[in-house]
């Protein structure tokens, strides 16, 4: 991988106000996200910590993406919009052509994703997302790795953020199966060298995930869920864990 690392974030959203306002932009999120990560990476004395460049890239109202010659990776965020939705001059559908085009034309840039972003790589992969029967799966929750998983993360299980109602129903073919759930099958994609995704936020902290639960509580969340979320909120979970694994998966030959 060339060096500095260019890794294209792509925004599929922005926060609202009140997540803005008191933890800052989507970009600015991931950003520090994966600064952190790389910290990780060069303490654990494996690897020298990558000069990592950002660029972003508004898919949503802007619809601009980068050019791929110039560019090592790209970043998927989460977002707040269907995934599975369709249209003429859906913003969606292009971000969907845009995976297919990278997968299909070459095996350079390789792909990063999480919630949102990792349902969009399994429609280009032709596995389509809906809306789970489990609804919502919030809060700091137990993912079970498969061997594939515990060999990607360096441990036996997981704990992340979730803020999900939409899944992916099944895997697509040529994809290795990362873990899984109590209440969703699919929580992680793997194609060596190309592709690494999640369900799960492993960007979120437990401010963001207080304020979109409490946002979210009444309208679209029931407080049965909105209860057992609030509980597990401040716990805490394996995001650099998951940062550490996605700056690695950049590196490795």
């Amino acid at each position: 991988m060339s060096s500095p690392l260019r890794i294209a974030i792509l925004e599929c959203d922005e926060f609202v106000e009140e997540v803005k306002e008191k933890c800052g932009s989507l970009r600015n999120l991931y950003t520090r996200y994966l600064e952190s990560s790389a910290l990780k990476l060069e303490e654990s004395g494996l690897y020298k910590r990558p000069d990592i460049k950002f660029s972003y890239y508004d898919v949503v109202q802007k619809q601009e993406y980068p050019d791929i010659g110039n560019i090592d990776a790209v970043l998927l965020t989460g977002s707040r919009y269907d995934s599975f939705t369709s249209g003429l001059n859906n913003w969606i559908l292009k971000l969907v052509d845009f995976i297919k085009a990278i997968l299909q034309d070459q095996r350079r840039v390789r792909i990063m994703a999480v919630c949102f972003g990792h349902q969009v790589i399994a429609r280009a992969l032709g596995a389509m997302p809906e809306r789970s029967d489990a609804g919502w799966e919030v809060s700091v929750t137990p993912l079970s790795l498969t061997e594939r998983g515990k060999q990607v993360f360096g441990q036996d299980s997981l704990v992340l953020h979730q803020m999900h109602r939409d899944v992916v129903p099944y895997y697509p073919s040529f994809v290795e199966k990362l873990g899984h759930s109590k209440i969703c099958e699919v929580q992680g994609m793997y194609v060596k060298n190309r592709i690494i995704t999640l369900q799960g936020h492993p960007e979120y902290n437990e401010k963001i995930a207080n304020i979109l639960l409490d946002r979210r509580r009444g309208t679209l969340m029931d407080d049965t869920t909105y209860q057992d979320g609030k509980k597990r909120a401040n716990d805490s979970h394996d995001g650099l864990t998951v940062g550490f694994a996605f700056l690695r998966f950049l590196l490795e030959e």
